[in-house]
């Protein structure tokens, strides 16, 4: 049974679940997105991800700064929606809006709840040297990621597997994962459970400050912390590079075998092998500042850097 269905997600993670969603016949009634930012070298105003996609299939698209207002709480309700499906839209939804679709708000969240609840899951699992996670639909409450969990789908995370990759996994997933909640739901058959009140942890968004690389720490925490944060933020260091220090950022890493001052680069190898706290990294894909991101082979071939020098 197709049902009235507003969609409420802003970045590329949300776009494969609209996309399901609309392939599957349901009624796209609205499509709730944040606001367009100033984007690119002129800051002109770009629209979200899913702001485009929505306007691709024709769906009308709201991007209220706000929704505790009575005028936008009337509007949504106005919609008559069956039910609110909501995918890293970026916004609180105060329990008027949670009330108001006939069968309440379905959220997408990449995570094995109760573990990493918040804003930062996929980094914060990989960063903590996770082995799996998972993509799971949730019954929305007023608590943030409380709810009960209507179906899972468990994911490994590769040892050296980036942010990068298990976000488009998960998205991937979690697109098809909805859709079959969405039919459960058609025929009264979606069902729920409380989440454990044990394991709980929360996934806090990134900060700047947390993205400069220490050396000092064991080969495995600087690994998990350089492919947590790829692509984006992206962990760095500075190297002494054309007679400055540079910021480079490490988008792929392996664990390597050297051993030395931490921070000590070794050019040896076919790619460039740093000393940590104990054991130490190989750096598969770097990237210079204002330029594309290459290899580590390519960058040693490139750069001229000393066996021994210490990176900061």
């Amino acid at each position: 049974m197709s049902l009235r269905v507003i969609f409420m997600g802003t970045p590329d993670f949300s776009v494969p679940t609209l996309m399901e969603i609309v392939g599957q016949g349901h009624d796209v009634v609205a499509c709730y997105s944040q606001p367009p930012r100033p984007a690119g070298r002129g800051m002109d105003l770009k629209k979200s991800p899913v702001h485009e996609a929505a306007e691709s299939f024709g769906i009308p698209v709201f991007t209220p700064q706000s929704l505790k207002g009575a005028e936008e709480q009337e509007a949504f309700s106005a919609l008559d929606a069956d039910v609110a499906v909501v995918v890293a839209y970026g916004l609180l939804l105060p329990k008027p809006i949670l009330d108001a679709p006939k069968y309440g708000c379905l959220n997408l969240h990449a995570s094995m709840l109760p573990r990493w609840r918040g804003a930062a899951p996929i980094n914060r699992a990989i960063m903590a040297g996770d082995t799996e996670t998972a993509v799971q639909v949730m019954r929305m409450e007023e608590g943030l990621d409380t709810g009960p969990v209507c179906m899972s789908e468990t994911v490994a995370i590769g040892e050296n597997m980036t942010a990068g990759d298990l976000h488009d996994k998960l998205s991937s997933l979690g697109g098809d994962l909805m859709v079959r909640a969405l039919a459960a739901l058609s025929r009264g058959a979606l069902g729920d459970q409380a989440q454990a009140a044990e394991g709980v942890s929360y996934a806090a968004k990134l900060s700047k400050q947390e993205t400069r690389i220490d050396w000092s720490k064991p080969a495995a925490e600087v690994h998990n912390h350089i492919r947590g944060l790829s692509p984006f933020p992206g962990a760095w260091c500075e190297m002494p590079l054309g007679g400055k220090a540079e910021r480079v950022k490490v988008l792929r890493s392996t664990l390597g075998e050297a051993s030395g001052t931490p921070g000590s680069i070794q050019t040896g190898a076919d790619v460039p092998v740093v000393c940590c706290g104990t054991g130490a990294v190989r750096l598969e894909q770097v990237q210079r500042a204002g330029k594309k991101p290459m290899s580590g082979a390519e960058f040693l071939r490139g750069a001229s850097l000393s066996d021994g020098t210490v990176l900061d």
